[in-house]
């Protein structure tokens, strides 16, 4: 894998450190032409081995792994061996995470949310973060999780959520790994939802078989 930019290491774990913390970084993989998802509507449609590689190394890097509940029930999210924070609107649990240690399944949902009694009751009551009265409050969202000790944070999708984190300021980084293919149809894209204008910086750019994965820098110039 070469580092077409940024810094001269073949060491991963350097290559995409955040540099200060509280960090939030998205993470998507997506064709050429803005594909988020293949044939079987899922992100393991179009990835490959290169982004697999970059992929792990942010989880590891991650306290903390934040997915819409809609991708989770998509992909099959089980527990990772970061604590998982799922955001939902109805404040249902996945039924893959319905099962997690305590402590490795986090739910962020709303007061007014249909599935709140049984979320507090499935992960435990201390485990299920509040945030806005009849919808997530996601910019309360970060401190929230940085109050626990959740600093450096890792969004995996899906598109909605990555829009409206994203609409709501609270985005630090853009990680987009670039598969060489072609999909066309009607897959989602990267994002979903309302027009948003986010200003963005190519941080660094690696490259491997034609694969390009590349960090932006969200809102700096």
């Amino acid at each position: 894998m070469r580092v077409l930019i940024g810094p001269d290491t073949d060491d991963l774990a350097v290559v995409y450190a955040a540099p200060s913390t509280p960090w939030l970084r998205l993470n998507f993989v997506g064709t050429v032409d803005g594909a988020a998802q293949g044939a079987d509507g899922k992100s393991g449609g179009i990835n490959n081995a290169a982004d697999k590689v970059v992929f792990d190394t942010l989880r590891e890097l991650a306290d903390a792994i934040v997915v819409g509940a809609g991708t989770a029930r998509t992909e099959g999210y089980r527990p990772t061996s970061a604590p998982l924070v799922v955001v939902s609107g109805s404040g249902r649990v996945p039924p893959l995470l319905r099962v997690a240690e305590p402590g490795r399944v986090l739910l962020a949902t709303h007061a007014a949310s249909a599935g709140l009694a049984e979320a507090r009751e499935v992960l435990g009551a201390d485990q299920v973060l509040v945030q806005g009265s009849h919808q997530v409050d996601l910019p309360a969202l970060v401190p929230a999780l940085v109050e626990r000790g959740f600093r450096d944070l890792l969004c995996e999708g899906g598109p909605r959520l990555a829009r409206d984190l994203l609409a709501a300021g609270a985005v630090d980084e853009l990680c987009v790994t670039t598969v060489p293919h072609l999909i066309a149809g009607d897959q989602v894209r990267l994002l979903t939802g309302e027009q948003v204008e986010v200003p963005l910086r190519l941080a660094c750019l690696l490259e491997e078989d034609g694969t390009l994965l590349a960090r932006w820098f969200v809102g700096r110039g």
